[in-house]
């Protein structure tokens, strides 16, 4: 357990399910009071549930991430602000890019780059009107870096994140904010099993450099060195844990 973290207070987006709900698991577990983001709020209260039965602290806020009414709403409830901002929600979509309508290419960049610059630029507002600093994780993804078939604006939306977390870093690491982002390789959840079991998914399988997708506790280690004090000296740091996906030869 991270000592640190006890008695911090922590907001997740995108955390009904999936990685989300992962890192607001392992956040409660290090003692962090997390209130998990996001717009279902059925999954939302299932999750929150979740957390409490494990002994927990948790609560649900429900927020749609690209629309900064609702973003301005949920910090209403906390007005003291967040120690801790876990940059999650997040859409994907496979489309070739000569098919792809301007409508899925808006609904990608609005959820993924936009919501999260909305929820960060709330999160350090707040931060900043308590007067004390804190940490913000962008979750980005290895295909900001390197990209693959079909997925342009989502590459694009997470290329983006990683340059918006190094202008962030630079512009309020003056107010004690850390910005840093975290780019996962292909992690196996239960949204993406069936396609990893195909055929196409075991081909881009074999192109890890370990041979395996990772698994969600695998990035613990990564988060929490950027949530916690163990990170303290870092900011405007991008940090891949991908299996060697960034370094396998073209």
């Amino acid at each position: 357990m991270f000592q640190d973290l006890q008695g911090k207070s922590a907001l997740v987006t995108g955390a009904s399910g999936g990685l989300g709900l992962y890192f607001a698991e392992l956040l409660a577990r290090n003692g962090v009071s997390v209130a998990l983001a996001a717009r279902r709020k059925e999954a939302l209260d299932e999750a929150v549930a979740r957390i409490r039965s494990a002994g927990g602290d948790a609560r649900a806020l429900p927020m749609d991430v690209s629309d900064g009414t609702s973003v301005a709403a949920a910090f209403a409830q906390a007005p003291d602000g967040f120690d801790i901002l876990i940059n999650n929600a997040g859409i994907a979509g496979a489309v070739p890019a000569l098919d792809l309508d301007e409508a899925g290419w808006d609904q990608v960049l609005d959820v993924n780059l936009k919501g999260s610059f909305l929820v960060a630029q709330a999160a350090a507002r707040a931060l900043k009107q308590a007067g004390r600093g804190g940490a913000i994780v962008n979750i980005a993804s290895v295909l900001g870096l390197r990209v693959a078939g079909n997925v342009s604006a989502y590459a694009a939306s997470k290329a983006g994140i990683i340059q918006l977390t190094k202008a962030l870093a630079l512009e309020w690491a003056r107010h004690g904010i850390r910005v840093n982002a975290l780019c996962p390789g292909y992690i196996e959840t239960e949204m993406n099993t069936a396609f990893f079991a195909s055929e196409a998914g075991q081909g881009m399988v074999r192109r890890i450099p370990q041979r395996r997708l990772g698994k969600p506790e695998e990035l613990a280690g990564a988060l929490l060195l950027l949530a916690s004090d163990a990170g303290s000296y870092m900011t405007g740091s991008t940090i891949e844990v991908d299996g060697g996906h960034l370094v396998s030869s073209l």
